[in-house]
């Protein structure tokens, strides 16, 4: 029997993590992806704010799906042991808040250069995977526009390399979609026997990010392949309808930062859009 478990990135709800928890609720989703915490990216909380994060999760009820970290969204040019050391804090903020899985990047690079930082990308990705071994972690690779795993064979490149099951794939069909990829049957085939978690995101072919079933990113097909698969995990809303806090740190381009601001009301939109799907 599948089981899909409903997540999100409630920052695109408020930047106030109150709001995000109470709107949450209201959808009865027991689950987020933390990326912006009361103005902080997710990866800059002390132990003491992760802490009071944590309480405030019990409050309410909700428990962390995955950190929605910035790990590895980086140029492959920049240095990386202080980007190491900075999943090693990430990890951190991981078991203070009782997940095992951290969502990562493998890199900016140049268009064209793919091949030349190949074995780069390869060093630095099992360096983190290593880490994540040794304390226990799962790191989530997701597909992105810009960084070298940014379609299904270098996807597929970087978890046959790197081989360990503490590296699997989170699968975003609007990134394939906005990149020229097809995601079914073609990038999800290439990949499902490492995606262990969804982003729930659609794109037409032109780019624009819709709502989960309104674009090209064939979620239907996906889902139920999944459910075909007995597959047991989460769906994470990445609704992207709006800007919000933080996505100018986020995002190479600026073409989301000029949409009006993300709001409940889009979150919700988001939701039943793949409460439908399901």
């Amino acid at each position: 029997m599948s089981k899909f478990i409903i997540s999100g990135f409630s920052d695109e709800i408020s930047s106030d993590t109150t709001v995000q928890f109470e709107h949450l609720n209201s959808l009865g989703i027991g689950y987020f992806e933390p990326r912006g915490i009361d103005g902080k990216n997710i990866s800059e909380l002390t132990d003491e704010e992760a802490a009071e994060l944590k309480a405030k999760m019990d409050k309410y009820g909700i428990k962390v799906s995955s950190i929605g970290s910035p790990i590895g969204k980086i140029k492959i040019t920049d240095t990386f042991e202080e980007h190491l050391q900075k999943l090693d804090r990430v990890i951190t903020i991981a078991g203070i808040l009782d997940t095992k899985y951290i969502r990562v990047f493998s890199f900016y690079v140049e268009d064209g250069e793919q091949e030349k930082y190949s074995d780069e990308v390869i060093r630095r990705m099992k360096e983190m995977t290593a880490l994540a071994e040794k304390r226990g972690v799962i790191l989530l690779h997701e597909n992105e526009k810009g960084i070298y795993g940014d379609i299904a064979v270098r996807c597929l490149d970087v978890l046959k390399e790197v081989n360990s099951p503490n590296l699997r794939a989170v699968f975003d069909p609007a990134n394939f979609i906005q990149c020229g990829q097809p995601t079914f049957p073609d990038g999800f085939e290439m990949l499902e026997e490492y995606v262990v978690y969804m982003h729930i995101k659609d794109a037409t072919a032109e780019g624009k990010v819709v709502p989960a079933g309104y674009g090209e990113g064939k979620l239907q097909q996906i889902i139920n392949r999944l459910k075909e698969m007995n597959y047991e995990g989460f769906l994470s809303l990445e609704p992207h309808l709006g800007s919000f806090q933080g996505l100018a740190n986020l995002e190479e381009d600026d073409k989301m930062t000029r949409l009006a601001a993300s709001t409940p009301g889009k979150f919700t939109l988001a939701y039943e859009s793949l409460m439908k799907l399901l």
